[in-house]
């Protein structure tokens, strides 16, 4: 019995670790907000893009990173669909979506908050 009981612990490890493997390559939803449908992050948090980010490339560094941090990604994720990984200048690993690294912002509250959309004409959300 002991025998049978250690099996069925272990093949449930192995199906949440599976679980969660899948759950990590889709590092965003979308959910519906005042403004409508958008990407958020595993918390519910509006996702949202910066005008001033190249393709593939992260411009928000420093204060601005602070105040809009980014979807950061494990050192070892991997591009799913639309989701790709960005290298940001100080060496850690972003999500961006088709090209475009996303952040959430630092006013938003709680989910389905969209605080950022339109900051300084700049910031808007990721809509899927």
């Amino acid at each position: 019995m002991h025998r049978s009981v250690s099996v069925f612990l272990t093949a449930g490890v192995l199906a949440l670790g599976i679980t969660a493997a899948l759950a990590q390559s889709a590092p965003a939803t979308t959910a519906d907000t005042s403004k409508g449908k958008a990407l958020v992050d595993g918390k519910g948090m509006t996702l949202y893009i910066f005008e001033k980010d190249a393709a593939g490339t992260s411009n928000c560094n420093d204060q601005c990173a602070i105040n809009w941090p980014p979807l950061m990604a494990a050192a070892d994720a991997k591009p799913s669909g639309q989701w790709t990984v960005v290298t940001r200048k100080d060496g850690g690993k972003q999500w961006a979506y088709k090209g475009l690294p996303v952040y959430t912002f630092h006013k938003d509250a709680k989910p389905g908050d969209v605080a950022g959309d339109g900051v300084n004409n700049v910031w808007h959300i990721a809509a899927p």
